[in-house]
């Protein structure tokens, strides 16, 4: 992957780790709240079965350099001897909830380590999730670089 870290811009970025989250609105669908909690968590433990399962099978990554991955590709970092992602806080968190859709972003100082060396960098993150079948699962994120 360009960016050297998959889906943790997946990702990821993100919403938080570790458990709490803080920034999510009250009346995310407990559902919802539990989901994304879920994808954080999967995100720094490096849980790949569990990111399986919340992304849909038409996920579609957008990379802060453009570049554009699919569930496979955005997922393949985790199988990567070495790569971890660390904890992180979304911050300035912008959340809009559907009956079954939302979007869950905001700012994440994103560190992770791949191939040995340690990166970081201030993202904003969009993920677009979508409820199917009823599960909500993420079908897309779009990762934009902050400038300093």
């Amino acid at each position: 992957m360009k960016l050297g870290f998959g889906i943790a811009t997946n990702l990821l970025i993100a919403l938080l780790a570790a458990g709490a989250v803080p920034g999510l609105a009250a009346d995310l669908p407990p559902d919802l709240a539990k989901a994304a909690r879920d994808y954080d968590r999967a995100n720094v433990a490096g849980d790949i079965a569990t990111l399986e399962r919340l992304f849909a099978d038409d996920y579609v990554l957008v990379n802060s350099d453009a570049s554009v991955e699919y569930k496979q590709q955005a997922i393949a970092d985790f199988r990567v001897p070495g790569f971890k992602i660390d904890p992180y806080v979304t911050t300035q968190p912008v959340e809009r909830v559907w009956s079954d859709g939302a979007v869950i972003g905001g700012i994440v100082d994103l560190g992770w380590t791949q191939e040995g060396k340690h990166q970081q960098r201030l993202i904003r993150v969009a993920h677009v999730w979508a409820k199917r079948h009823g599960d909500w699962k993420m079908t897309y994120t779009q990762v934009t670089r902050v400038p300093k």
